[in-house]
């Protein structure tokens, strides 16, 4: 079989579909050799030295692992350069990051939760890096958060890549979703997967079920009656899977269908939920759609949703189409 790359797989669909200019595709392969950087870094673990916490905050007030830090770092240095950027923001960084003077200023913007799953970095389990691409608005200058404020549904490209026993890159440029492996012998990307989709039903479920003490009714009741199995009124027995990341989470049901929901709860009601709308949600939910799959807040469409601040939170219902279409409906009513 033929192997195909990265670049020749972003050449192919400029040629076919007329939606991936040249600075995309550059930025795209420099976010992808990045994402590589940091699969390396992962993959030493001890031997790096780059396990255990860092002692400090990030903007979140969540503990920083020394991984969240040099994968911050390694994106931050690979995309600045390239003139393909006019600004980038981060889960781990208060404001943006204004490309420097000294670069060319291009007409893309970057957001990325550099290492999605930190608590599973010291126990060796799949861990990843979850990107969105923006164009910058017409006529802008210099950039300020404000610029970022566009729904997830003017996203020109989300991705994310996963750190397992096989490096992985999965992409979407609003043409379906396709699979990378990482070569690690010849340090290049391969197509592995071509336009993967999302089973519309399901027998699987991912929550993080310790919490269910402080749900609202919606979710206990869709959980209850899903826990119920053939006898209930689902009428089926489901399994229920929790990896506590995001990407590893969500690439199983890339895969093989389910339902992923962290959902807003009773503990801190002024939280809208502990997902990132910019960083964690858009770009998941843009793959999941053009895999076929639904993605919404428990009431909207995950991509319509108009953002107000850079570091928003949302309740997260994705995978799956009729089971997000059922809880959605829960919510409604």
């Amino acid at each position: 079989m033929k192997r195909v790359s990265l670049t020749q797989h972003l050449v192919e669909e400029q040629r076919l579909n007329n939606t991936i200019p040249a600075e995309l595709r550059l930025l795209i392969e420099v976010v992808a050799r990045a994402c590589k950087t940091i699969s390396h870094a992962v993959g030493k673990g001890a031997l790096g030295e780059v396990l255990g916490s860092a002692e400090t905050e990030n903007v979140q007030g969540e503990v920083q692992k020394k991984l969240d830090i040099l994968s911050n770092e390694i994106l931050l240095e690979a995309n600045e350069w390239g003139g393909h950027l006019a600004a980038m923001a981060s889960e781990e960084m208060e404001s943006i990051h204004p490309i420097p003077n000294r670069y060319p200023m291009g007409e893309y913007m970057l957001l990325f939760d550099p290492l999605d799953g930190s608590s599973n970095i010291d126990v060796n389990v799949s861990i990843g890096t979850i990107f969105s691409v923006l164009k910058a608005r017409e006529g802008m200058t210099t950039p300020t958060e404000q610029d970022f404020m566009q729904s997830g549904s003017r996203q020109v490209a989300a991705g994310y890549a996963v750190y397992g026993p096989q490096t992985m890159l999965v992409l979407t440029t609003g043409n379906g979703v396709n699979c990378f492996t990482l070569d690690r012998e010849m340090g290049s990307w391969v197509l592995t997967q071509r336009n993967m989709m999302i089973p519309e039903d399901t027998q699987e479920f991912a929550i993080n079920h310790s919490n269910s003490r402080h749900w609202h009714p919606p979710v206990t009741r869709y959980v209850n009656e899903m826990m119920a199995g053939k006898t209930g009124v689902l009428g089926k027995d489901f399994n229920m899977r929790w990896i506590a990341s995001m990407v590893a989470d969500v690439h199983r049901i890339l895969n093989r269908g389910g339902i992923f929901m962290y959902p807003a709860d009773a503990r801190e009601p002024e939280k809208p939920g502990k997902l990132r709308l910019m960083y964690e949600a858009n770009p998941m939910a843009m793959i999941v759609e053009q895999a076929g799959g639904a993605a919404t807040d428990g009431n909207n469409r995950m991509l319509d949703i108009e953002p107000s601040k850079l570091h928003q939170r949302v309740p997260v219902f994705l995978g799956s189409k009729n089971e997000v279409e059922r809880i959605t409906r829960y919510h409604q009513e």
